[in-house]
């Protein structure tokens, strides 16, 4: 056992009774008596109405029995077939031996060995063990007389079925999408990577909660220092609940400061299978389907898996694109600012003249434009997404178009503020990555604000600003800037250029796996 599971084990004793409100007894171990062991559980657990008791006797052993289970949880027509028929009807075919003397311990192999079918069964003696068993969907068998319960594998709660991922639609490739079950998502990673060297190892996180947390890397492949840092990230976490990944994300994260995701989340199944013939890990969390991939650097975060799926030139001019995108989203109505505020001879005198008639009767200045305009296309995106899904995209085009409309009619934005801002929008839409996306509006809006004050120079120092941040950011010991800084030749290979498939046999460098090679 390792040192954080014995620590985690002794710290759970330890607050047990405290977590559990109903609880009224200390006892740490189950009794031998049966009717103790079924008050116990029912003081703990109190008169849920999903909380199910089915007591019954066994004639060939001559002993009472009950199991335990939570509805709602567990596949009953399991329990009848699996349990309850083949010990009150089928047990006399395998244990009905009148010269043989039956024992609390004989009587519960004698089960476990030739009568129940089940495939997931294990012994248990402590209370909280069974406890988080039953409350995870397992059946608890108790026999008079046994100081052991026999925990059985009936779990079977509702579940999405496998969909397209919603947030990273895709031209080419696979339509498979992580749904919020971990059994489900790990059998999707396991169906793509079919290597002995791919490891799940399962922590458990979350005081009352008990969140199921797999981490998923190539034992083979990823760095050792990565994978140890990566596990006392997670040893260090407590906290009651993990409702999503996000929550680990943010626990574990280098910076907790920084406006740029220093984890990536996805959906897909093959990007995560990429990932890890790559060297990294991925964290699988119970009851989300968005999956934790680490480290990540500033490519990562730009490249999207139909870069790989289409020819090199392909996948070159989307991710060049996608750069560029960044680029204009964050630039766009900064550089209009400072140029119309302060710097109108760097403008092309015809231009120049067009922008000086439209903004003709505005009462603000260019920089309260920019502001009015981007704040309420930011509305009326949160709008969007909040909204049922055929009435948010309704509202995202036709608020913009009237808004923008009615707003340059009234007089109180010029048509060339609408367009920055629309192309500026329609740039970050572009960006594979919600989180980085964000990221970009929050510093577009600091930008902004420099540009109105300083102008061009403004905008310099900013970027000078955003740029000494990212060379300084590491995603868990990575240059976050890698391969850019430091330089890495054999990793430009598929940085902001992508080379042919042929030419990529090494690994990430960056990622200091112990195989380098993935292609002869």
């Amino acid at each position: 056992m390792n040192k954080w599971v014995w620590s985690q084990k002794k710290k759970r004793q330890i607050h047990f009774s405290q977590q559990q409100t109903n609880m009224v007894s200390s006892e740490e171990f189950f009794s031998s008596s049966l009717n103790s062991n079924l008050e116990q559980l029912q003081m703990i657990l109190g008169n849920n109405p999903d909380f199910a008791i089915r007591k019954f006797y066994i004639d060939v052993f001559n002993v009472n029995a009950a199991i335990v289970f939570i509805k709602g949880l567990v596949d009953i027509e399991q329990i009848y077939e699996q349990i309850l028929k083949s010990i009150m009807l089928d047990l006399d075919k395998h244990g009905n031996n009148d010269n043989k003397e039956w024992n609390s311990g004989s009587i519960i192999n004698e089960i476990n060995k030739h009568v129940v079918t089940l495939t997931d069964v294990k012994e248990v003696k402590e209370i909280e063990d069974g406890l988080m068993d039953i409350l995870s969907g397992d059946t608890a068998l108790f026999i008079d007389g046994c100081d052991t319960a026999l925990l059985l594998g009936t779990k079977q709660w509702p579940s999405r079925q496998i969909e397209e991922p919603i947030t990273e639609a895709t031209v080419r490739g696979s339509r498979e999408g992580f749904v919020e079950n971990f059994l489900v998502n790990i059998s999707l990673i396991r169906r793509r990577i079919k290597d002995a060297n791919l490891m799940f190892e399962k922590y458990t996180i979350g005081r009352r909660s008990k969140t199921t947390v797999i981490l998923t890397y190539m034992k083979d492949i990823t760095n050792e220092t990565l994978i140890k840092e990566v596990k006392k990230r997670l040893d260090q976490i407590d906290i009651d609940q993990v409702p999503e990944s996000g929550i680990i994300e943010q626990l574990i994260e280098d910076d907790i400061y920084s406006p740029f995701p220093q984890i990536l989340t996805t959906e897909r199944p093959d990007k995560v299978a990429t990932s890890l013939l790559e060297g990294r890990i991925a964290i699988v969390i119970d009851g989300t389907p968005f999956v934790l991939l680490l480290p990540i650097t500033i490519k990562s975060i730009l490249q999207g898996p139909e870069d790989y799926y289409e020819r090199w030139f392909v996948g070159t001019l989307l991710r060049l694109m996608r750069f560029g995108a960044v680029i204009v989203s964050l630039f766009a109505p900064s550089l209009y600012v400072a140029l119309v505020s302060y710097h109108p001879g760097l403008i092309p005198t015809d231009l120049v003249i067009s922008i000086a008639g439209s903004r003709e009767g505005v009462p603000f200045p260019s920089i309260a434009e920019a502001l009015m305009m981007e704040v309420t296309i930011e509305i009326l995106r949160e709008a969007g997404v909040r909204l049922p899904k055929p009435i948010g995209q309704t509202v995202g085009i036709v608020g913009g178009l009237v808004i923008g409309e009615a707003a340059v009619s009234a007089g109180l934005v010029s048509p060339m503020m609408v367009i920055v801002v629309a192309l500026t929008a329609v740039s970050s839409f572009a960006l594979p990555q919600y989180g980085v996306g964000i990221a970009i509006r929050i510093l577009r809006f600091g930008m902004m604000l420099t540009a109105a004050i300083l102008g061009l120079y403004g905008i310099i120092m900013f970027a000078m600003v955003i740029s000494i941040h990212l060379v300084k950011l590491k995603s868990f010991g990575v240059d976050y800037t890698s391969p850019l800084v430091p330089y890495s030749f054999s990793d430009w290979k598929d940085a902001i250029v992508r080379f042919p498939t042929k030419s990529l046999t090494q690994r990430p460098d960056m990622f200091k796996p112990k195989d380098s090679k993935r292609m002869d």
